[in-house]
């Protein structure tokens, strides 16, 4: 009961008085978001974080949190708002709020392009003898548990280095979502590609994640339409993916 309580910590009422606005991102799912080596952050929520700041009449302030303690980070009153990404899940939803969608996505396998024909179903990949590698605590590691129980699946803690374990032979494929397998295979030309799959291998839709407060989500919500509408998050979204 008492971990339930600070997911109402934060009102609209408190952002606005406060003048900050406090964004979750893990910065290390582009084209969502991605750190840098200098430390900044680039990706299409990193600009959407600043354009919602502005419409609420508040700074942004981005914090660092990882897939793993997402939740737990929400629930301690560390961030208003998660975005980068956010798959709308359950349990998610049982705590805290979400937006209207983002998008649609579902699960891809990105592989070496030499093997794109090769891993094309999930019975394809659950075997003793491929090589998974899923980054920790997100809904790729969801998806590999339920799905990979025979295949050898490794646990990589780096997920803006992960591809490079498939890049370099030492993993055989990842399944993560589309935007993201779309994204690594044309920052890696050659090296890395799409399975050459029929359809993603399920549907999930993408949104922000906030402390329950109906006059946050109807702000964001009213937002948020608006952007969608006008073109300018698929705008960002594909500057991003450049």
């Amino acid at each position: 009961m008492l971990a339930a309580v600070p997911a109402e910590a934060r009102s609209l009422a408190a952002i606005k008085q406060d003048g900050t606005l406090r964004v979750g991102m893990t910065g290390d799912y582009a084209p969502y978001s991605l750190r840098l080596p200098d430390g900044s952050l680039k990706g299409a929520d990193v600009t959407m974080a600043g354009e919602l700041a502005k419409v609420l009449g508040v700074k942004v302030e981005i914090v660092p949190t990882t897939w793993k303690t997402l939740k737990d980070d929400l629930l301690a009153d560390r961030y208003d708002v998660a975005m980068g990404g956010v798959t709308v899940t359950p349990d998610r939803a049982s705590v805290a709020d979400f937006s209207v969608p983002v998008l649609t996505d579902g699960k891809r396998p990105i592989v070496r392009c030499a093997d794109k024909a090769r891993f094309v179903t999930v019975k394809d990949i659950d075997k003793p003898e491929v090589r998974v590698v899923v980054n920790p605590g997100g809904t790729n590691q969801r998806f590999a548990d339920a799905n990979f129980p025979h295949a050898s699946v490794r646990v990589f803690p780096d997920n803006r280095a992960i591809f490079q374990e498939i890049a370099q032979n030492r993993a055989d494929v990842m399944v993560t979502d589309g935007t993201e397998v779309d994204y690594q295979s044309r920052v890696n030309p050659g090296v890395l590609c799409p399975a050459t799959v029929p359809d993603a291998f399920n549907k999930n839709d993408k949104a922000y994640w906030m402390t329950r407060d109906p006059a946050l989500k109807a702000a964001v919500d009213e937002w948020l339409t608006k952007t969608l509408k006008s073109g300018a998050y698929a705008r960002a979204l594909a500057k991003a993916a450049e």
